[in-house]
């Protein structure tokens, strides 16, 4: 686990060495087109998550408040839901990476399976979570061979810590899962009602 930890802080290192001495990177508020986003893209409300797949607090959000917040929100086209990647471990930056390999169509269902299933694929052994991915994602159509190529895949892992290192530089988010409600930082797995006062509101001024 010591050395997973240690090879996911060198990444992130060196990418903030990258960034500091590059020009300044846009604003993570802004929604790129490809964005794995749910709702409407002209809602008037953006809600930016930053996630870890391997974090159990995240899963409870996936599975108790985004139904909720989907029904009375994003299916009233009054926000959409825009997912971004903040692995804090080997097993989370694999996941995020073959999500990223599955057609757009299905991968918000397979999101969420790996959030059902975070306990049989979240291992301390590469080799165990690998092969408990594999088992999950090879459903949607993905061979052997696509999976492990996307998991080789150098330039999806930097663009991963890459955004990683841009939310921690501009927001400071450093914890798992946090919030960008219209630029509003929200941090935890919240209750709904959290973010129902600042969404309502938000929608209040909007109108």
């Amino acid at each position: 686990m010591k050395k997973i930890k240690s090879t996911l802080f060198i990444y992130i290192i060196s990418f903030f060495f990258y960034l500091f001495n590059s020009a300044q990177a846009a604003s993570v508020l802004e929604v790129k087109e490809d964005d794995f986003i749910i709702g409407n893209k002209s809602a008037p409300i953006t809600v930016i998550e930053y996630s870890s797949l391997s974090c159990n607090h995240c899963a409870n959000f996936h599975l108790n408040t985004l139904p909720q917040l989907i029904k009375e929100y994003v299916d009233t086209g009054k926000i959409k839901i825009v997912f971004r990647d903040f692995p804090l471990n080997y097993p989370a930056l694999m996941g995020s990476m073959v999500l990223q390999c599955i057609d757009s169509n299905i991968r918000y269902d397979y999101l969420s399976l790996l959030y059902i299933l975070q306990s049989k694929w979240v291992k301390p052994e590469p080799e165990i979570a690998q092969k408990e991915v594999f088992k999950i994602v090879q459903a949607s159509g993905m061979t052997k061979d696509q999976f492990e190529s996307c998991l080789n895949n150098e330039d999806q892992r930097k663009k991963i810590l890459r955004g990683l290192v841009n939310a921690q530089n501009e927001f400071t988010i450093g914890t798992t899962p946090s919030f960008l409600i219209n630029g509003t930082l929200l941090t935890g797995s919240r209750p709904m009602q959290s973010f129902k006062k600042i969404i309502d509101n938000l929608l209040t001024n909007i109108d």
